[in-house]
């Protein structure tokens, strides 16, 4: 078993190299940044809609977006490019890999998220009434979508456009169910079990009790939540990676 600063220090190479390489990428800038920005303005422009009230899930959705925009491009990009398997001979271990890349999601997903919510305090009134909740939402959110990303780079393939569009397949429809256009307080019935299905819902429940100062679940369930699925992406990469690799994938 490697040694732990061993492993801390390859996550950090890796990290490092995903920053300087991925971060400025077209896919990662138009679907970690643009996309989520054009979503919020064809719902809530021209709506009269109060944006107090759905900033939270703004927020949310930025976060999702962002974080989980880097992972799907990097491994396919270096299985195309030959350098996956170089970086397979170095001393690193799998698990430095993913997390690796799990890291690299999390920084994108907090930069932007932090500049987005900066920002918008200068045009709307955006209080945030438990500042330690805040900071947690921020950071399991970012781990739970940063590992979704990881996970959804993890098919056998070296193609990062048709992994851009499956992880845009799963991505999707998780936005739609998870009470971002519709409060979770509203929905009912199997519209509310459907949203329950998706991280997200916790991750804007979550922000909802850190800034509006009232949620739907208890924000313990939501931090449980979160931190689980972020396990469960994990290990299930780790997994299909494991089983790839025993293939020559």
């Amino acid at each position: 078993m490697m040694e732990v600063p061993v492993l801390l220090q390859g996550i950090f190479v890796i990290t490092g190299k995903n920053m300087r390489l991925y971060y400025t990428k077209p896919p990662v800038l138009m679907f970690g940044v643009l996309f989520p920005l054009f979503m919020f303005f064809a719902f809530f422009v021209g709506r009269k809609l109060d944006l107090v009230t759905f900033f939270p899930a703004f927020l949310g959705m930025m976060v999702f977006f962002t974080a989980s925009s880097v992972g799907p491009l990097i491994t396919p990009w270096e299985k195309r490019e030959k350098t996956y398997e170089r970086l397979l001979s170095y001393p690193v271990t799998q698990d430095s890999i993913i997390l690796g890349d799990v890291v690299a999601g999390v920084i994108f997903g907090l930069g932007i998220g932090l500049l987005v919510w900066i920002a918008s305090t200068f045009f709307v009134p955006v209080p945030v009434t438990n500042p330690w909740l805040f900071a947690l939402a921020f950071i399991l959110g970012t781990f739970s979508c940063a590992a979704l990303g990881a996970l959804l780079a993890s098919p056998a393939s070296d193609s990062p456009p048709n992994v851009m569009i499956f992880s845009n397949l799963v991505r999707f429809p998780l936005i739609f169910i998870s009470g971002i256009f519709i409060p979770l307080s509203q929905l009912e019935g199997a519209a509310q079990v459907l949203a329950y299905c998706s991280p997200l819902a916790y991750l804007v429940d979550l922000f909802n009790g850190a800034m509006a100062g009232s949620s739907v679940l208890s924000p313990f369930i939501d931090c449980a939540v979160l931190a689980g699925v972020t396990a469960v992406f994990f290990f299930t990469t780790k997994a299909i990676q494991k089983r790839n690799l025993v293939k020559g994938l």
